[in-house]
Parts: C-alpha cells; sequence; structure tokens
C-alpha cells in the first residue's frame, strides 16, 4: 500500500501555513488548528487544527479537500439536470452516508482479515478520518486510538506509517481540547524526526512547535519557552519565525514575563512592517499586541503611545473589514491605556 502524507501537512502546506511555505499561528491567526491564548494575553495566530490524514491507498481512502470541493460541483450540477429534465437519479452521497459506509468496510475488514490486517488497519484510520472531518471529535479519537495500538502492535513504533497516524492521533486530542494528551503523542513524534532527520529538518521543527504549543495551552510554560527558543533558532523560515515569536511571547506573557514578550513583538512588528507594509491586517494585529502588553507590563503611558500610533494608522487603512473591526478594539484599548495613565479627558474623548 502507498503512504501518504499526512492530510494536515499537506494541507497547511497548501494554504501555505508549513515549512518552506507556512503557521497558524501553530501560532498567525491560530490556530490551531495554534489554538488561543486566554486574556489578559491578545489572542495568538495559530494552525487551525485539520483534518487527519488517510494512510493508505485502499478504496476506503476519504476524498482530499481538492476532489471533495469538485465532486460538490458536480453534485451541483446534476441536481440542476435533474431539475431541468424530471429525471428521476440516485440521492447524493452525504458526509453521514460516506461515514456509514466506511464503517461497513471497516466491520467487513474486521470479520474477515481481523483486526490487525494492514487493510484493517488503513480502514480504521479511515474512518476516524472522516468522523475527524464531520466535527464527530470524541469518535474521531477513539478510532485513532485503536489504530494507533493496532499499527504499533503490527508495524512498529518507527514504521512511518505508524508515524502518520500518531499524528493524525495527537492532531486529534487537540481539536477534541485535549492538550496534554496531544503533548504526549508530539513529543515521541519529536524524538523519532529528532533521531532520523536532526533537529533543523521541517518536519522536525513542526513537531517541536506542536508541543511547544500544547505545552503553553495545558500550563506547562516553561516547558513551552524552551521548546519555542529552541524552534526559533531551528526554524530556516522567517514567517515561521515570526509566528514563533508570536507564541514564544504568549507563553511567556502567561507567566508573567512581560518584558521578554514584549522584545518579541517588537521584533516581529519590525519584520512585518518590513514585509507588508505598517497598514497590513497581520502586521496592525501585532502592533495592537504590543500595547496591549505593555498594559499587561503596568506601562500605560507605553501602552497609550504604541495603541495610539497603530489606532492612527488602522483609521488610514480601514478599507478591509477585518481591519475595521481592529480598529473598534485598538480605541477601545486606547482609552483604557489612556485612562490608565489618568488621561481621562482624552479617554472620554474616544468612548
Amino acid at each position: 500500500m502507498v503512504i501518504v502524507l499526512s492530510f494536515w501537512r499537506a494541507l497547511l502546506r497548501e494554504a501555505g501555513l508549513t515549512g518552506a511555505a507556512r503557521t497558524r499561528s501553530a501560532d498567525t491567526t491560530v490556530p490551531s488548528r495554534e489554538e488561543q491564548p486566554v486574556e489578559p494575553v491578545e489572542q495568538v495566530t495559530e494552525v487551525p487544527v485539520p483534518s487527519p490524514a488517510p494512510v493508505g491507498g485502499a478504496p476506503t481512502e476519504p476524498l482530499s479537500l481538492p476532489q471533495e470541493r469538485e465532486s460538490l460541483s458536480q453534485e451541483r450540477e446534476e441536481a440542476a439536470t435533474r431539475t431541468v429534465t424530471g429525471t428521476a437519479q440516485a440521492p447524493v452521497p452525504t458526509a453521514g452516508m460516506r461515514a456509514a459506509s466506511l464503517e461497513r468496510t471497516l466491520r467487513s475488514l474486521v470479520e474477515r482479515l481481523g483486526t490487525e490486517h494492514p487493510d484493517t488497519i488503513t480502514a480504521r484510520n479511515n474512518l476516524a478520518t472522516k468522523y475527524a472531518q464531520m466535527g464527530r471529535r470524541q469518535a474521531a479519537v477513539q478510532q485513532f486510538e485503536l489504530t494507533l495500538a493496532e499499527a504499533v502492535a503490527v508495524f512498529g513504533e518507527e514504521h512511518p506509517r505508524t508515524e502518520i497516524i500518531r499524528e493524525n492521533l495527537a492532531w486529534a486530542y487537540e481539536d477534541a481540547g485535549r492538550p496534554a494528551d496531544a503533548a504526549g503523542q508530539w513529543e515521541m513524534l519529536l524524538r523519532e524526526r529528532e533521531r532520523q532527520f536532526g533537529s533543523s529538518d521541517e518536519d522536525t521543527v513542526e513537531a517541536r512547535m506542536r508541543l511547544a504549543v500544547c505545552y503553553r495551552r495545558s500550563g506547562r510554560l516553561d516547558a513551552a519557552v524552551a521548546h519555542y527558543e529552541r524552534a526559533i533558532e531551528d526554524v530556516a523560515s522567517t514567517q515561521r519565525r515570526e509566528e514563533l515569536r508570536l507564541g514564544l511571547s504568549a507563553a511567556q506573557s502567561m507567566s508573567g514575563r512581560y518584558e521578554d514578550a514584549i522584545a518579541q513583538l517588537r521584533m516581529v512588528l519590525a519584520g512585518r512592517r518590513r514585509r507588508l507594509g505598517k497598514g497590513h491586517l497581520d502586521t496592525l494585529t501585532v502592533h495592537h499586541r504590543l500595547g496591549r502588553a505593555y498594559t499587561q507590563a503596568g506601562r500605560p503611558d507605553d501602552a497609550a503611545e504604541v495603541l495610539r500610533d497603530a489606532y492612527r494608522v488602522a483609521l488610514n487603512s480601514s478599507g478591509d473589514p477585518e481591519v475595521r473591526r481592529l480598529t473598534l478594539r485598538l480605541r477601545r484599548d486606547l482609552a483604557g491605556a489612556y485612562n490608565a495613565a489618568g488621561r481621562h479627558r482624552e479617554a472620554s474623548a474616544l468612548l
């Protein structure tokens, strides 16, 4: 059977989110599936948690996203044709119907071949994938856990197919709101990828980044900071490094290291101004976060100055609806900074 690249990695790369091409914010908008810090920390951009990956080329394998889109387009055309001609056609398969078909396939393979046959493992992985795509998170996790146990028994811990299934389970844990469980899987993936490919390999950096995100979300802030810092050293992409700095700043803020967080945000802001321009939404988002970081650090005068500058830039760049929404948040936070700095008349003028 052909081993297929993880659907999550393939999707993120298509979207320009991984490696030489990518994050959400596994930590930009975010996340994740990366996926954001709670108040008082500004939302972190993270890799949204995508859908899982098929492991084999068996007929039970679900459609990829481009195939799903093409299929939906064809289904609409066929529906239109039926309306015009009045011809009776079979009903279009729904996601539930596809899941039911995968369930029947899995039951048949279990009865004929047993649970630890490679075809059965592939079928169970694909059923879990469909559950994840449908939003049936707990069912997806249960099936991926079974699939991983069977893959380890049949192929061993270090087999490429086992690695794909383990990565699917890690993403599924994240999607189900279980970052501590996801961290356990990313730890194993990180060790194996470091051993095989070295610390600077794209997939190794991705595993370290996801591990840092899961540590942060589960409250292991010192460990999160350490892995973010190491990933920043190893990563090759400038954009990925910015996203890692955003995740690092969030972990530092959550642990009360506000000055360190400010330093990271200033570096990201300078880079995005050069690369995207000061009025770009991604630049303004970081500018806003920097102002909030000054507020959290107890520096209201600096917060007011930074937020005022960001507010003025946003007012001049408000053609984008997202920028207009950000402008309202900037106005609110600037008024708060003015009040904290004792500048109540300026605050009242904004409110």
